[in-house]
């Protein structure tokens, strides 16, 4: 009888004494609680890593600009007291001209107002100056300017002289961002 019992249980889908695979009061199969620790670090692990890498990653980026950066506007003031030191009779529009379109602002306002008297002085005393960039660097730096020291070497020679000795002479060069483009806004000549 009681083998009929167990059958009657099992043929209903209730579990046997034999068979306790399963029963509706009892969770599951027991689970490892020792694999869900270590998966969980892992991935708390993988995550903070990811983390670190993007930071790392956004740092050298930033980094990289800021060099592309300051290589423009330090760039620029070395061109600009180039375009300022190096001028010859025989091109002097060109020169000028040069001069205005690496300018902005008020400096390129007052030399273009004094560009023409410029150019007649250059012309009457045949007069060429070369100049020669013997040291540049960044004195400040702000996100769209800049101001920089420029040490230039100068060349010059009229009609009837000789060439002369080179002169030293030390400017401070401010340069500002126009879009893309780093133009001089300002220039003083330093002691």
């Amino acid at each position: 009888m009681a083998d009929d019992a167990d059958a009657a249980d099992t043929q209903l889908g209730q579990p046997t004494a034999r068979d306790e695979s399963f029963s509706p009061g009892r969770p599951g199969p027991p689970q490892r609680p020792g694999l869900r620790l270590p998966l969980t670090a892992a991935l708390l692990i993988v995550a903070a890593l990811a983390a670190l890498v993007g930071w790392l990653g956004f740092g050298a980026n930033e980094s990289h600009q800021g060099a592309q950066q300051r290589e423009v506007l330090l760039q620029a003031a070395r061109q600009g007291a180039l375009n300022l030191t190096t001028i010859s009779y025989t091109e002097v529009d060109a020169d000028i001209k040069r001069i205005l379109d690496s300018s902005t602002g008020a400096f390129y306002d007052d030399f273009q107002k004094r560009s023409q008297p410029f150019v007649e002085v250059v012309k009457q005393a045949q007069s060429k100056s070369r100049g020669t960039i013997t040291q540049a660097g960044l004195e400040s730096l702000q996100p769209d300017s800049a101001q920089a020291l420029v040490a230039v070497a100068v060349t010059t020679s009229n009609a009837g002289a000789p060439e002369q000795q080179p002169r030293a002479w030390r400017m401070r060069v401010s340069v500002q961002m126009i879009g893309d483009t780093a133009k001089v806004s300002n220039v003083e000549f330093v002691a």
